[in-house]
């Protein structure tokens, strides 16, 4: 009986350098594939994808596997990109992370995979994956600092299908452990950050050659004073303490925060252009126990029960959140937390959990 194929989406970085040579330990017959996905301005100050080609090279030639480089520039400029920039015109602040997998990481990169004769495909996303009464479910990593579900939590039934996740039950510091002992020459490389397939830039600058930024009044909440001025309203997001510009505007007596309490952005006035600030990071501008979510994704087709007891993360960086599903229809879904939440930020993702369980999620309004 012939091998299975499995293609493996390689990066040139070492969580999916390692992907790859596990599956080759388990006995798969492994392609890597690199994916090109920014051409725009794709210089060695920022894109680091030339370097990231020679590292792929590099390491399949260490553990003996073939590579194939596909372009998916249009498609990432189409479904990801124009995406992104709507969203920051709305005075949204969406997440590049989660569209880029369900467009081209699972869809562009899925497809290629499967016009080549794969069975599976394999990413070194720290997630799993696992049939569970003839339904696959979307989990969460063992090594829980690293845990990326939530980037992924538009996947689909067939999706999921085809998917294996190699890192489910590995942390990341033996990950690095095994790449060295393997001698691939990436184990100790930097974890890339910044925008994906876009790597990491002032993003201020990156984002006015896109979307012409307009100057407006910067005013305080509590009674509309004008406190200074703003460069964009796409420049600033719920909660936004640096970058205003209008610290030591308290006045003597004036209520909420102290005198040097901090100034944080609580909301936006795109039709008139006007930032909205307060102060104190407990302002109540900022807190909120419940939100509604829109464009929903549910991992297994079927929306999660109402008045149950779940939890969320309305932000990647968050601790899980007890909270339940007060009313969900196929356009919305509105969800109470336990505990007031802070700077809820709409376009980005709000993803519910059951235990380990992704269940999916959606944008925050």
């Amino acid at each position: 009986m012939s091998k299975k194929t499995v293609v493996v989406g390689l990066s040139g970085g070492v969580d999916s350098s390692v992907a790859a040579l596990l599956l080759k330990q388990q006995g798969w017959n492994v392609v890597g594939l690199f994916m090109k996905n920014w051409e725009d301005d794709d210089t060695e100050e920022y894109c680091s994808s030339r370097q990231d080609l020679i590292d792929v090279m590099s390491v399949a030639d260490r553990i003996g596997i073939d590579v194939e480089v596909v372009n998916f520039a249009a498609e990432y400029r189409e479904r990801v990109f124009a995406e992104f920039l709507r969203e920051y015109e709305a005075g949204r602040t969406p997440n590049p992370d989660i569209l880029c997998n369900s467009e081209i990481k699972f869809k562009a990169f899925l497809d290629h995979a499967m016009q080549l004769g794969a069975d599976r495909i394999a990413t070194g996303h720290y997630a799993g994956v696992r049939e569970f009464n003839g339904e696959y479910q979307l989990l969460k990593a063992e090594d829980g600092t690293k845990d990326q579900s939530y980037f992924l939590y538009r996947l689909n039934q067939a999706q999921l299908s085809k998917t294996l996740f190699p890192l489910a039950d590995i942390y990341k510091r033996e990950v690095r452990k095994m790449a060295e002992a393997e001698g691939l020459h990436v184990a100790a490389k930097k974890d890339s950050t910044g925008i994906c397939f876009i790597g990491e830039r002032p993003f201020k600058d990156f984002l006015a050659r896109y979307l012409p930024p307009k100057k407006g009044e910067i005013r305080r909440l509590d009674d509309g004073k004008v406190l200074g001025e703003h460069d964009g309203l796409m420049f600033h997001t719920m909660g936004q303490r640096k970058g205003l510009h209008i610290g030591g505007l308290k006045e003597k007596g004036q209520a909420g925060g102290g005198d040097h309490d901090a100034w944080f952005v609580v909301g936006k006035d795109m039709e008139k252009n006007v930032l909205y600030v307060a102060q104190g990071h407990d302002h109540p501008a900022l807190l909120q126990s419940d939100l509604v979510a829109e464009q929903l994704s549910w991992v297994s087709g079927r929306a999660p029960h109402t008045h149950w007891v779940y939890t969320a993360k309305p932000r990647y960086r968050t601790a899980d959140q007890p909270c339940e599903v007060d009313s969900v229809d196929a356009a919305t879904c509105k969800i109470n937390f336990a505990e007031a939440q802070w700077a809820l930020t709409p376009g980005q993702s709000v993803v519910l959990y059951e235990s380990r369980v992704c269940l999916g999620g959606g944008v925050i309004r």
